[in-house]
């Protein structure tokens, strides 16, 4: 990571593989949401979600600040819960209102978080469930600092 460049792929000592950084989104209890006030200051929150379909889910109220700033502004940033592995997403954010979406989801989340919600939590009039598609995504090792730092890039389609 010389001059905190990311090498190329044939020069990382241990670049990561996007499975590796799938299992870390996957199996992060919390993520940190980095949004945009609409004046331009940061907002940053920490949220539980689920990993779905290579995008992350989470749930919020409709009209908290992050909801209230993705609708805004759907460019945003989200981080897993540990700063010496970490993955970090910057990723568009789009509202989610189908049932089979909404049902999938709730489902995941009673599995992770060992929870007895109903699909009826994720009322669209009232809470907002949000997908997150990354464009970029970053990961390190903190063993292997210099070596391992990995961005991916997603279409933008």
């Amino acid at each position: 990571m010389p001059g905190y460049g990311v090498v190329g792929p044939d020069q990382g000592t241990g670049l990561l593989t996007w499975q590796w950084a799938r299992e870390k989104l996957a199996a992060s209890h919390d993520y940190w949401l980095v949004t945009v006030w609409p004046d331009g200051r940061p907002h940053a929150m920490p949220v539980w979600g689920v990993w779905d379909d290579d995008s992350l889910l989470f749930s919020s109220g409709g009209r908290s600040r992050k909801v209230k700033n993705l609708l805004a502004e759907p460019r945003c940033v989200v981080t897993t819960e540990d700063p010496t592995n970490p993955v970090v997403l910057e990723g568009v954010a789009e509202t989610v209102t189908d049932t089979a979406t909404l049902a999938r989801t709730i489902e995941a989340i009673n599995s992770k978080y060992s929870s007895t919600l109903t699909v009826d939590f994720l009322d669209p009039a009232v809470n907002a469930t949000v997908r997150v598609r990354p464009r970029w995504a970053f990961g390190l090792l903190h063993d292997d600092f210099a070596g391992s730092p990995t961005r991916w890039r997603f279409d933008a389609g």
